[in-house]
């Protein structure tokens, strides 16, 4: 694959017209951005850096890195995968990416990738969890894109999915947002060229951000599921 057809993969399967389900979830940004009485001043560019520093660049951009190196070993990829769940101390977040790795597993599986449909089907019979960031790693590498690119795209979509949520729910305007985007982005740059080993844990730590998601699960109200 040349360069150039694989960075039009990547913008391909980066950008948010691609069928994943990932709308659907906020990553506790809503919640967060409704309980400053209890959680204190929210403010959207410190939620997503801190996200994409103390999640992304932790847990999805680890997970990311082990499934693609893990290739078509669907067993090794499983075992990452139960490392997630373990992880993952929010049932709600857990849940959504769940939700969000049996999307993009099945629209590849449509798309005929390889790998994408015997995965899926390990899910539906409960001996994979189907995590977005494990999903992501194995069907970027089925595609043929390099590890390197496979991080940067995961890091762009968890730093626009949370931009992107906060023009839906009305906390800054589309030019606000991408200033923001732009800046998290450099963070995420930084992060994606660190050295990740291949049993380097998985972990994050974005204590505030859980709590307002359990807040959130017990709410009637919302745009989001977490």
């Amino acid at each position: 694959m040349t360069a150039r057809a694989q960075m039009l993969l990547a913008l391909q399967h980066a950008d948010s017209q691609f069928p994943s389900g990932g709308f659907a979830f906020s990553q506790g940004l809503e919640a967060s951005s409704q309980l400053e009485s209890r959680l204190g001043k929210f403010d959207l560019e410190n939620f997503v850096q801190g996200q994409i520093a103390h999640r992304w660049a932790e847990a999805d951009r680890i997970a990311v890195t082990r499934a693609h190196r893990c290739k078509d070993d669907l067993t090794a990829i499983a075992d990452l995968d139960a490392e997630v769940e373990a992880s993952t101390f929010s049932d709600l977040l857990r849940t959504g990416s769940r939700r969000n790795g049996i999307g993009l597993l099945t629209s590849h599986a449509r798309l005929g990738i390889a790998g994408a449909e015997r995965y899926r089907m390990m899910v539906k019979a409960h001996s994979a969890h189907g995590h977005l960031a494990v999903v992501q790693g194995m069907l970027w590498h089925a595609l043929g894109l390099d590890e390197a690119t496979a991080v940067l795209m995961s890091g762009y979509q968890a730093a626009a999915s949370l931009t992107t949520a906060a023009v839906r729910l009305g906390l800054v305007g589309a030019i606000e947002a991408q200033a923001v985007l732009g800046r998290a982005l450099a963070v995420v740059d930084d992060f994606a060229g660190r050295l990740v080993e291949n049993d380097e844990p998985i972990r994050s730590f974005v204590p505030l951000a859980e709590i307002a998601v359990a807040t959130h699960g017990a709410s009637g109200q919302r745009l989001f599921s977490n």
